[in-house]
């Protein structure tokens, strides 16, 4: 570590000391050393030195070896009561260095802010050094503030102004227009100066963050070196795969050089318009083709024959580059070609990723593009077409082609020549480029394939004409064989071509086009008159064209005929800003040439793809604003223009072209040049409004509010706002005393007084409000905010003075001026608490905190208004509640009174404050859900008012309810905000529940449905269907079958038409029988259906609604009951314990109801992740008072089951039973083994004891949440016999199911049943029930369920079955020569069975339900206790009957 000397001034000697400060973190090593962390002064308060034993000269701050010195450190970020001497400048680094430190160490931007602290330091160095001549003084000190600027932009601080010596401005020696005339250069000037700090920081900025500041984005690409044996000439083809941007060229000369040797050394090239989703993609290549120009074959010698000139493919390298396109690496290394004969290769570029458009990159790295880079743009449009980006490119990919060999023995060598061609057929000259960095040629050849039927090139060139395509007719597009040059006249063999422009004035369709061959005469193949007139595509409504055997052509006397066993295609891309394919677009932006249409092509506009509008931006805004004034004189088109303006505005606001926001404020700014359209806009945007005021339906109205922000800028230019009011506070500078009594004196008149405090008010608060200077701009907002204060003041002498008494005193007036007030006390650049300390201790020590100063006003103008006071009740106690929310104590404890105030005057009127009470309850929940409100406000609140109501006995009993109330609603109101913004919504459902429990106590219906809907939408946000059900059932518990109107707030997606209580009931049971359905409660859904359908028969008698309930709705359900299988839930018991938990988790143990298939695992860790810092604990056993009482969060987890409730019949079928067994259940039980006794090595079982411990839940589950509180707890021994009977029954239970489920069902698989029944008779399997021979066993249940699988088993399980039967006779001789047979109760039953075997008709009593997987008791973890838990069983012994709940829907009062 190192420490460089901050010197400061020694309090006893007046010398200078050093005051060192840490350069780097050092870490704590030994107990004599003292850590320090980067930007943290070390103040020396006393020194000694003397003679000791050698030293080495480390640590934090070396002494010299033969001394020892003793030092007296005072560590930390600030000066404390030191007093810095430097120049003001050094004092300005020091203090930012402090502050970025804190932040740096906050935010982790580690790199950019390290590095700048460097440079500071080492800057700050050379002015302490005093040896700079004045000019180099001056650039230092410019590049200092450039470097502070740019850090405290990147860091969101303030923006700091400067004199011409880049002194910091003192705001009480400036002038208020001269601080505004300095703000405003300081923030023109600023983005020069970011500009010039980025570029050498560009390498160090992360990846994300630029993505983020720029749409647009560059590859530089520079190659090195190529190294090719060839032999010949040769083209290198550069592109981005998969983001297709065009070729980079590159010729290749014989010798190993490039063609141009100008450019050795010099081949730079840049891919531009790359956008953020090209950069997203999971995989980017570098491709690099490279073209041998020569001999078909290299090993052909000279001779007549010999074909030259010819392109054939050589290699191709490519390069993985996602690593650099996302920023994880700058340069890329050499990769070698893949060529196809055994030939070195090597191929060597250098890439970097550059942010920004082209311009921006040429601005920021000059030294790698200039204008001999070569920019190779994207085949298709930028994210952001910003105006004046002028493209008219046509790309044309060679695709694919068939030719067929005729009466050759082998196939063509076919070489494609590409030409452009005028209207009249003649030769367009140098438009078609090969690539980026190639000169345009008149002709383009293709690569040519040795003897392929089918060639497939995918080669793309750009044809490119200064005017668009106007001037180009058509592409020419000739195969041709590749033959010796005496054979010329046989080489082309057909012809294709394509026209540029369409009839109705639009460019040629993107994509691919499948071309017709003609062939004829070589004269008449280049005659353009000869195939003008005929098709150049097939249609693709005809799949079976790329033959050439279905297509005939018409008019064959032009000599030419269609090659019917060739076929050709190409794809061509238009990337143009002036040329469109769309000929509704094309209509407006040539509106000129048929007039007629302008009305038509208008109203087409809105239905123009936003994408080809967004394209055409620039003009599409011109040509539109062209239609309005040159029709000034009439307003037959003002309307249809308007709506065009809303349609586009629109567009921008899409997020899809959110990008565009900046192309339409730059056209605003640059090139928007209608002044006088605002008249018609205006006259527009108001007839709109009158219709809507005349209850007429505008539903254009709709769309221009959201886009009334950019009317409005259209209608009005951006006005200097902030100079008016930088003007206005200039003046109220000049102002004392006696200047604002002389023109208050100056009112002729007591109304044109007040008319103007009445103006005055309004227009501070809106200011206030509007925050005219931007949010940096902390020096002009608090000496603004200074004389704002000191105007208020002022009038609040007048109102005082002039409007009190009883015949003059101004309701209004008084509550504009308590408005104002409370707006500018509360106003965020005020909230000392929300800076950083350096920042608070600047403003402290210049302005002091404001906020006091108007609390104590506010507070006495209260007090003066006497009896007036209940003329505020209950309008102001809003105001003043956000007032006394401010966290800063003493306005608190000065404010906070005024509440008693307000409740005596009250009470002294009317003998109660229940206006008071009702208005504080509405604000409080509003304002501590938007923030405001913390703990010590609870406490502050509690003990101020109850110290005030108990001086008073009248209010001392009303009082101190009125105080629990409202600490009640802040406790839960601060626990339901601590939460609501956790991912994880559990615990904020349990607050939100709190809270409208909360208001349903104290008879709040409106607060408490807002509570019901905002539990519901969490549900329904984590598929809590069920649950959302139950809460939608509270609302319409509480509506009437009546046509009574709806008196409570309608929440939620209802329509406004609802306006009875009956519409409402039934849209919301409507949307209760859909969630039931959803969460798979179909039993519940049918009761709604029933009542629904009775009052559909009995009430309103709408019989087609009667039988839609009935038929597609509740008979579905009884289907769904019937045929599927429905999960049944774990339950789990979860404990919070300690001090370290909130309130309403703190020392109690839930239930939770699981979802379906839910593992422990994923439970626990969904519970535990509010809380990362808890600890699982490692036993199931409540905790004792070191845990509980702990400041710390510990907890466990048991699993367990419920106790079932209700008769229902035991014919009923399996699903339905399994169904009740497992809902509405309230108590539950999780049971612990144990052992107990001497241990029998022979059965284990005999001395497992079970501790069962029952739960009783405040509410059954399922509910309005998935868990409830245990309301009580209590615990039980369970001796080794009964739980071997419980574990037998269980089967039992398990063998009846299968059974009534096989009989119901024959088609179900036998594998469940066949393992079930192994396990029980073969004694092999699992020691069978060989542990339990001591209970008697129910052998008619087996014998019952090996018939069935005996009926059903394959042939292929035949001996596993046989092995079973034995099993099972010697387990019942062994059963029944022990304990006797065991006959059926009923020979009625009896028989019934042996006819037809149903064990519905048995005389057994239906067992409890099925238990859940009860895991052993797992390691204890730190955290949330959870055990699962499941319901108990029924305390019924014998009956038919099977456990199931009510059929009441209960929920939480």
């Amino acid at each position: 570590m190192l420490v460089r000397g901050v010197w400061v001034r020694d309090p006893y000697s007046r010398l200078l000391v050093p005051l060192p400060a840490a350069v780097w973190n050092f870490p704590r090593t030994s107990e004599h050393h003292l850590p320090l962390q980067i930007g943290e002064t070390v103040h020396i308060l006393q020194a000694s030195e003397g003679k000791g034993v050698q030293q080495p000269q480390a640590g934090p701050m070396p002494c010299p070896a033969h001394e020892r010195l003793f030092w007296v450190l005072d560590v930390g970020m600030g000066m404390g009561g030191v007093i810095p001497t430097e120049m003001p400048m050094v004092q300005e680094i020091t203090t930012t260095l402090r502050e970025w430190a804190t932040i740096w160490k906050q935010l982790y931007v580690v790199r950019q802010v390290k590095q700048m602290m460097y440079e500071l330091m080492e800057r700050r160095s050379q002015l302490l050094s005093g040896t700079l001549p004045k000019d180099e003084l001056l650039q230092l000190k410019k590049e200092v503030t450039g470097k502070i600027d740019y850090g405290n932009k990147i860091l969101a601080l303030d923006l700091v102004v400067r004199d011409e010596d880049e002194n910091i401005l003192d705001p009480d020696r400036t002038s208020i227009i001269s601080l505004f005339q300095a703000h405003k250069k300081a923030a023109q000037t600023i983005t020069q100066r970011i500009q010039e700090e980025m570029s050498p920081q560009q390498s160090v900025l992360g990846c994300s963050a630029r993505l983020a500041a720029s749409p647009s984005h560059s590859l530089y690409l520079c190659v090195r070196n190529f190294v090719c044996n060839i032999g010949e000439e040769a083209q290198l083809f550069m592109a981005l795969y998969d983001p297709s941007d065009e070729n980079y060229v590159i010729r290749w000369a014989s010798t190993g050089v490039p063609q141009d040797i100008e450019l050795l050394n010099n081949l730079k090239a840049i891919f531009t318009d790359l956008g953020s989703k090209d950069l997203k993609r999971e995989r980017l290549f570098l491709v690099c083709q490279i073209i041998r120009v020569g001999r078909m074959d290299l090993r052909e010698t000279y001779s007549r024959k010999l074909s030259t000139g010819l392109r054939r493919p050589f290699g191709i390298s490519v390069m993985d580059i996602t690593d650099i396109t996302k920023g994880k690496s700058e340069t890329g290394a050499g990769c070698g070609t893949d060529i196809p004969c055994s030939v070195l290769a090597g191929f060597w570029v250098s890439l970097k990723m550059l942010w920004g458009d082209l311009s921006q990159v040429r601005k920021d790295h000059p030294h790698l593009v200039d204008r001999s880079t070569v920019v190779a743009r994207k085949l298709g449009y930028p994210e952001v077409i910003m105006p004046g980006d002028v493209r008219n490119d046509i790309y044309l990919t060679l695709v694919q082609g068939e030719f067929d060999k005729g009466n050759k023995k082998t196939q063509k060598n076919v070489e494609v020549t590409v030409c452009v061609c005028d209207e009249s057929g003649n030769v367009v000259q140098n438009v078609i480029y090969h690539g980026a960095g190639d000169k345009p040629v008149s002709e383009y050849r293709s690569v040519v394939y040795y003897q392929q039927r089918h060639q497939r090139w995918m080669e793309t060139v750009k044809v490119c004409t200064s005017s668009g395509a106007q001037g180009l007719g058509l592409l020419h597009l000739t195969p041709h064989l590749c033959l010796p040059a005496k054979d010329k006249s046989e080489r082309i063999f057909s012809m294709a071509f394509v026209k540029l422009m369409r009839p109705d004035g639009t460019t040629l369709r993107d994509g691919e086009h499948d071309l017709i061959l003609y062939k004829g005469d070589s004269r008449k193949l280049e005659d353009a008159g000869a195939y003008l007139t005929l098709p150049s595509a097939r249609m693709l409504p005809e799949p079976k064209l790329l033959s050439g055997s279905s297509f005939r052509v018409s008019g064959t006397a032009s000599g030419l005929t269609v090659s019917a066993r060739d076929s050709f295609q190409i794809s061509t891309l238009v990337c143009s800003t002036k040329l469109t394919q769309n000929v509704n677009l094309l209509g407006l932006l040539k509106w000129r040439s048929k007039p007629s249409l302008l009305s038509e092509n208008l109203q087409k506009l809105m239905n123009v793809d936003g994408g080809e509008v967004i394209k055409f931006l620039q003009d599409t805004l011109d040509a539109l604003f062209s239609i309005m004034m040159e029709h000034s004189d009439t307003d037959v088109y003002d309307t249809l223009v308007f709506d065009a303006l809303v349609f586009i505005v629109g567009l921008v606001a899409d997020r899809k072209f959110q990008h565009f926001n900046a192309v339409l404020e730059a056209y605003i700014c640059q090139h928007f040049s209608a002044t006088l359209a605002y008249k018609k806009l205006i006259s527009v945007l108001t007839q709109y409004v009158d219709h809507a005021s005349q209850g007429e339906p505008c539903e254009p109205l709709m769309r221009t509010f959201k886009a009334l922000e950019y009317i409005f800028k259209f209608i009005v230019p951006p006005l200097p706002q902030s100079h008016y009011v930088a003007c206005m506070a200039a003046i109220l500078s000049q102002m004392d005393k006696d200047h604002y009594s002389s023109y208050i004196k100056a009112f002729p008149s007591r109304p044109e007084l007040m008319d103007f405090l009445m103006e005055t008010f309004i227009l501070f608060k809106d200011l206030i409000g509007k925050t005219v200077y931007p949010s940096d701009w902390m020096v002009m907002n608090m000496v603004q905010n200074r004389e704002f204060l000191r105007a208020i003041n002022q009038f609040a002498m007048t109102l005082t003075k002039m409007f009190l008494n009883d015949s003059s005193f101004e309701l209004q007036l008084w509550n504009n001026y308590f408005h104002l007030a409370v707006a500018f006390l509360t106003q965020e650049s005020l909230q000392l608490e929300n800076f950083s300390q350096a920042k608070r201790n600047s403003i402290l020590a210049k302005y002091g905190d404001m906020r006091a100063t108007i609390g104590a006003s506010i507070r006495d103008m209260w007090y003066n208004l006497g009896h007036h006071k209940i003329k505020f009740i209950p309008g102001m106690v809003g105001p003043i509640l956000e007032m006394t929310l401010v966290p800063e104590l003493e306005l608190r404890k000065s404010t906070i009174p005024i509440f008693f105030d307000m409740m005596l005057c009250e009470y002294q009127l009317t003998e109660s404050f229940s206006r008071f009470e009702d208005e504080i309850l509405r604000k409080l929940d509003s304002e501590v859900e938007g923030g405001r409100g913390d703990e010590q406000y609870k406490q502050l609140f509690e003990s101020i008012l109850l110290s005030c109501c108990r001086r008073h006995p009248k209010l001392a009993k009303p009082g101190e309810n009125f105080v629990a109330l409202v600490t009640g609603l802040l406790e839960r109101l601060l626990d339901y905000r601590a939460v609501r913004n956790d991912e994880n919504k559990t615990y904020s459902m349990s607050c939100t529940v709190n809270l409208l429990n909360f208001y349903k106590e104290i008879d709040r219906q409106a607060m408490y449905i807002r509570y019901l809907y905002k539990l519901k939408d969490l549900h329904v946000s984590y598929e809590n269907y069920t649950e959302g059900a139950y809460t939608l059932l509270l609302h319409a518990r509480l509506l009437k079958w009546s046509d009574e109107a709806n008196t409570a707030p309608m929440q939620g997606l209802h329509s406004p038409s609802l306006h009875t209580q009956r519409q409402l009931k039934e849209a919301l049971y409507n949307q209760i029988i859909d969630y039931f359905d959803q969460g798979k409660m179909w039993e519940e859904a049918i009761h709604i259906c029933k009542e629904l359908a009775d009052q559909y028969e009995s009430e309103v008698f709408n019989y087609e609604m009667l039988s839609d309930i009935l038929v597609s709705r509740e008979a579905k359900f009884y289907e769904k009951i019937l045929k599927v299988l429905r999960p049944s839930p774990d339950y789990f018991a979860v404990g919070y314990y300690g001090q370290g938990f909130p309130t309403f988790l703190r020392n109690k143990v839930f239930i939770y109801r699981g979802k379906e298939y839910e593992r422990r695992e994923d439970f626990e860790m969904q519970l535990l992740s509010p809380f990362p810092s808890a600890e699982k604990l490692k036993s199931t056993s409540p905790p004792g008072q070191d845990i509980t009482g702990s400041p710390a969060q510990s907890g466990c987890t048991r699993p367990g089951r419920g106790h079932n409730r209700g008769p229902l019949p035991c014919s009923a079928p399996s699903l339905p039973c399994s169904f009740y067994k497992a809902n509405h259940v309230q108590k539950f039980s999780y049971s612990r083994p144990f052992k107990k006794g001497p241990k029998d090595p022979d059965n284990e079982f005999a001395t497992m004891w079970i501790e069962r411990t029952t739960f009783v839940t405040a509410y059954p589950l399922p509910g309005i949440l998935r868990w409830f509180a245990v309301t009580s707890t209590t615990t039980t021994i369970i001796s080794p016999l009964e739980n071997a009977i419980e574990t037998m029954m269980k089967t039992n239970e398990k063998i009846m199911s299968e059974i009534n489920r096989h009989q119901n069902d024959p088609s179900l698989p036998i594998n469940p049943l066949s393992m079930l029944l192994n396990g029980i008779v073969d004694p092999a399997v699992m020691g069978g029930f060989a542990k339990y021979e001591t209970v008697q066993f129910a052998t008619p249940l087996l014998a019952e369920g090996i018939r069935i699988h005996g009926r059903k088993v394959t042939e292929d399980l035949r001996p596993f079955h046989e092995r079973m039967e034995q099993c099972f006779v010697q387990l019942r001789a062994k059963v029944e020569n022990q304990y006797g047979v065991r006959e059926m109760v009923s020979a009625k039953v009896v028989s019934r069975v042996q006819a037809q075997p149903r064990l519905s008709g048995w005389s057994w009593r239906y067992p409890r339900p099925q238990s859940l997987p009860l895991a052993p008791p797992r390691a204890r973890t730190a955290g949330v206790s959870v055990r699962r838990t499941a319901p108990a069983p029924s305390s019924g012994t014998g009956g038919r009957t099977c456990a199931s709940p009510s059929r009441s829907c209960q929920s939480p009062r």
